[in-house]
Parts: structure tokens; C-alpha cells; sequence
């Protein structure tokens, strides 16, 4: 690491007028499990600013994709971080791999601000913290940019497959979002065929593009948006079928399938969407706890993002393990069961999804 980087708390990044919002309070208000460690790294000779936020090891090592994105501060991106961290725990804990929850952001451009001596930079950040985190691809990150880091760290997985990784793990988030869609279509209308169910995705990357595919192939009507218009082609291209909207959140739908960004379920949302099923591939899709009530209040059920959107986790979980392909694909559809079993949870208890997910993760982490 050169005499220019530093690694140093996060929390010493916070004007002293703002304490009360730092990240020792952000974390306890997120929940009653706050984060283990949080660290700013920043090397000025590459301009990598970044932050990475281990949330528990007590299952293991804490995995989470590294998210390269043009935040407006570094407030916000240490809010996406604590959150995003937080629910690898969850997802990690709901899919029954030896692994913590962690998650890296780096706060710039990727289209501008990547660059290979920026990501070497950074795997030295995450070989310091001496495995305690592995990362992984996320939002403006890809299997080729994990094969840099890779060279700099021992702790990277979801590498392309000539770099010795299992590559991307797309079509496998896909399928788990996919798989468990099917449960949730399956408990509302009694069948896992999604034919003739008229499916929104909203965010057409790596994971809403793959998704579609899966939906097309079993006869759903698809609806799609994107802010993205050279997205958008690619989908209508290689599958004419589908609709275009102004905005699926808007659309008459029987499933909602968020795939961008978070946030996009809130209070409003939650008062004007048309549909009977939520299920899709983005993190942090409620921006409050009690969304989920509204939306069940109005019929609506939502499946907890980080039980759907595993499949990922699953894959470089393997990898990390050494397991072959074919346990790894098997693995991911048995998302489906794990809903159904996160249904049969809550209606023994009488909640929503989330609590009963919740209750599960925490059951498991408790008992380690």
C-alpha cells in the first residue's frame, strides 16, 4: 500500500455538528445488530474513495459486492453501504451459507472514474482487512474488474471464469428472483406458471435483462422501463414481445418486479400500485419497515428482496467453497422452497414476509 493511502473509521468523516446521524447511530437505527466495522479507504494517487462495512462474521467471512456509483456525498453512500451490509447478514443467513454480511461502495463514475490502478488500490483495502471481508460484483462492477482486484487480494470472488472465478453472477440472481416469483405466483393464484401473468420489470442491467428472459420463456406478458434507453433497445430487440412503459411502478400489473435501485416502495407506492405480487432483484426496496403493511393492507404481497435476489450470493458462496456447477444451479432454484417455507413461517405467525424472513435469519445467527 503506498505512504499516500490511508484507512481510517468512518465515522471521523462526519462534521461534529452531525455526530448524532453518524455511523454508530445510523447502524443502532437500522436495527438491534449493528455493524462489527466500518472503514473509509482513500488513496489519492488513484482518487479511490470508498467505504466498506462488515456487518457480522458470526456465520463467517462477510460477503458482499463492491457497488461503484456516482453518490451525491458520502453521506448517502455511507447510508447505502450500512443498509446494503446489513441485509447481506440476512440474505446470507436466509440462504444457508457459511457467510457474514458485508458491502463495499466506491463513490464515483464508473463510466470516468474507474480505472485499473484505482481497482488494484482498492483490493489492497480489502486484503488488509485480512479476510475478515471477500468481495464480490455489484452495481458498475463486473466479473472482468473482481479479476483486477483479484491480483491484489486473495478475498474476491464472482471473477470470469479464464481469471479461475465462476463469472457473472447475473443469470443466477436472475433465477433465484425467478424461482422465487414462481412461489409467490403459486401461493396467491395456486399454480407456478407465470403464462398469461402480466410482469413489470423495472431496471433492465445485468440482472432485469436476464430476468426477462426467464419470464418470456415461460409465457409471462412482460412490461418494462428503464432510464436507460440503450437498455431498453437491448431488451426489445432480443425480445419483441415485450411492452415498454413511461414507468412500470404505474402499470396494471399482477407482479412488480423491482430490479434497479432501491427505494422504489414507499408510503406513496405503496397507496397506488396495481398489482398482487412484489418480487424482484433490487436491495433496500422499502425505504421504511411498515411499506410492507400498507402493502398488505391492500392485498398486495411482497417477497423480502434479499430472500429473491440470493442467487448470487449462492454462486460466489460456492466458489468460495470449491462446489461444482451443477450443486451451485440447484442451490439457487431451491429459492423456491425457502419462500415457501418463508410463507408457512408467516402465516404461524401472523406477520408479513419480512418479520417472518427476519425471524429465520436471526434464528440461525443466533444459534451460531
Amino acid at each position: 500500500m503506498s505512504t499516500s493511502t490511508v484507512i481510517r473509521p468512518v465515522e471521523d468523516t462526519i462534521p461534529v455538528e452531525d455526530t448524532a446521524a453518524g455511523v454508530f447511530g445510523r447502524s443502532r437505527h437500522l436495527s438491534d445488530r449493528p455493524h462489527e466495522q466500518v472503514v473509509f479507504c482513500e488513496d489519492a494517487a488513484t482518487g479511490l474513495r470508498a467505504i466498506i462495512a462488515i456487518h457480522s462474521t458470526v456465520l463467517g467471512p462477510a460477503l458482499g459486492g463492491t457497488r461503484f456509483y456516482p453518490y451525491a456525498n458520502e453521506r448517502q453512500a455511507l447510508d447505502d453501504v450500512l443498509r446494503l451490509s446489513r441485509g447481506m447478514t440476512y440474505k446470507a443467513a436466509v440462504s444457508g451459507v457459511h457467510l457474514g454480511g458485508g458491502k463495499a461502495v466506491i463513490i464515483g463514475d464508473p463510466t470516468v472514474h474507474k480505472t485499473e490502478a484505482l481497482l488494484a488500490a482498492y483490493g489492497r483495502f480489502v486484503e488488509s482487512l485480512g479476510g475478515r471481508y471477500i468481495t464480490a460484483a455489484d452495481v458498475g462492477t463486473y466479473a472482468s474488474d473482481l479479476d483486477v482486484v483479484g491480483r491484489h487480494t486473495a478475498h474476491a470472488v464472482g471473477r470470469t471464469v479464464a481469471a479461475g472465478g465462476s463469472g457473472d453472477s447475473s443469470p443466477l440472481t436472475a433465477l433465484g428472483v425467478f424461482q422465487a416469483m414462481r412461489a409467490g405466483v403459486e401461493n396467491i393464484w395456486g399454480t407456478t406458471n407465470l403464462e398469461g401473468r402480466v410482469v413489470g420489470v423495472e431496471g433492465l442491467g445485468k440482472v432485469g435483462y436476464s430476468l426477462v428472459g426467464l419470464l418470456a420463456a415461460d409465457g409471462a406478458r412482460v412490461v418494462v422501463s428503464d432510464v436507460n434507453p440503450a437498455a431498453v433497445e437491448r431488451v426489445v430487440s432480443d425480445f419483441p414481445d415485450v411492452r415498454v412503459a413511461g414507468s412500470v411502478v404505474q402499470a396494471s400489473l399482477d407482479v412488480y418486479a423491482p430490479c434497479a435501485l432501491g427505494g422504489t416502495l414507499s408510503p406513496a407506492t405503496a397507496g397506488s400500485l396495481d398489482a398482487r405480487l412484489v418480487c424482484g432483484a433490487a436491495n433496500n426496496q422499502l425505504t421504511i419497515p411498515e411499506v410492507e403493511t400498507m402493502l398488505g393492507e391492500r392485498g398486495i404481497t411482497w417477497v423480502p428482496d434479499y430472500v429473491a435476489n440470493a442467487g448470487g450470493l449462492i454462486q460466489v458462496a460456492g466458489e468460495v467453497d470449491g462446489f461444482d456447477a451443477a450443486v451451485v444451479r440447484s442451490d439457487v432454484e431451491a429459492i423456491f422452497e425457502r419462500t415457501a417455507e418463508i410463507f408457512e413461517m408467516s402465516r404461524v405467525l401472523g406477520t408479513g414476509l419480512g418479520p417472518a424472513a427476519n425471524r429465520i435469519a436471526e434464528q440461525r445467527i443466533d444459534a451460531a
